[in-house]
């Protein structure tokens, strides 16, 4: 049954931990409560926010309007081929859960991103991404109603505008609309990405040369809980800033005066490792009040029961250093609101 809460806590729905409420709050559990939120928050003049697993999200201050909890699950498939297999998850889904399905499937093409926090709603407006694999080299279409007019329209691949952690739904249609379910083409034969660094030392180091899936899926694993802390035992964000990417000419400027500088070439520009600026900078490791920037990996902010105005302060502080040292905008991968 639809309800609707006043003047709710939502801190808890977040990983962060930063506190927060929310002038109105539902919980969504089918989608004709989508319908009813729409009426609600119609009737009483009310803007909406979608929250889904809190896993990318500071809050900055008392939510005006209507937030919705998104707890709409399912799974099915819709097609399956020799090659191919066409999986279709409900937007409520929890995005790890979702990937242990499709790998417990025998189907491929997800195990890089296990273990990314958050909700299958979410990974399409982020264009989650983990050890060379992207969202969007999976994503067939995704489906979704417009906030204003109740209307559902369907979203193919290049109506997304899917870039490094980007979305039309991050920018231009931020807001708008609501994801209903999103599905994605996976191969039934493996074809592994890895070429991440930390993969083929894995592999070589276990004598591995042709791994299977439970293979690479527990390496992801090792590899991602030797580095970043579970939100649930040490409240945080996720990668908190995205990796800058600069033209050649920048690159080979900062190379002269940084030999050691990690990055990775792209087509056209350089994508340099946020977390050895931050590192540079010297923040790994380093608390500030009851935030800090995670010991084991600088791209982490964690929090120990800091406020968002500690959040926001230790931000601007990283900003700042890594603009004086390198000359480079560190962009927030994280929603502020």
């Amino acid at each position: 049954m639809f309800k609707v809460e006043h003047d709710r806590d939502i801190t808890q729905l977040t990983t962060i931990k930063v506190p927060a409420r929310a002038q109105y709050f539902a919980i969504l559990k089918k989608r004709a409560d989508i319908y009813s939120a729409l009426e609600y928050a119609k009737q009483h003049g009310l803007d909406i926010y979608i929250l889904g697993g809190g896993s990318n999200v500071v809050f900055t201050k008392k939510i005006k309007g209507l937030v919705l909890k998104n707890e709409i699950k399912g799974i099915e498939i819709l097609k399956k081929t020799k090659s191919k297999v066409i999986v279709r998850a409900s937007s409520g889904e929890n995005w790890s859960r979702f990937v242990s399905y499709t790998i417990d499937q025998g189907f491929y093409g997800l195990e890089n991103l296990f273990l990314i926090y958050g909700t299958v709603g979410a990974a399409p407006v982020q264009n989650i991404g983990a050890y060379g694999v992207e969202l969007k080299d999976v994503f067939l279409s995704l489906r979704a109603i417009d906030l204003r007019t109740g209307k559902e329209k369907e979203f193919a691949l290049e109506a997304c505008q899917f870039a490094y952690r980007e979305s039309v739904f991050k920018h231009k249609l931020k807001g708008r609309f609501f994801i209903t379910d999103v599905t994605f083409k996976l191969d039934i034969k493996p074809r592994f990405k890895l070429d991440y660094g930390p993969i083929k030392a894995k592999l070589k180091e276990r004598g591995i040369k042709k791994p299977n899936l439970k293979q690479i899926v527990d390496i992801i694993s090792e590899i991602r809980n030797s580095k970043l802390p579970n939100p649930y035992q040490m409240p945080n964000a996720g990668s908190f800033f995205k990796n800058p990417e600069v033209g050649f000419s920048v690159y080979k400027k900062l190379l002269k005066k940084y030999p050691d500088m990690p990055a990775f070439k792209l087509e056209k520009k350089v994508k340099i490792p946020a977390a050895w600026l931050i590192e540079q900078a010297g923040f790994k490791g380093k608390k500030y009040g009851k935030v800090a920037m995670y010991e084991k990996q600088a791209l982490i902010l964690t929090n120990n029961g800091g406020s968002a105005a500690e959040v926001l302060a230790l931000v601007k502080r990283v900003k700042k250093k890594v603009k004086f040292l390198f000359g480079l905008d560190l962009e927030e991968e994280v929603n502020i609101i």
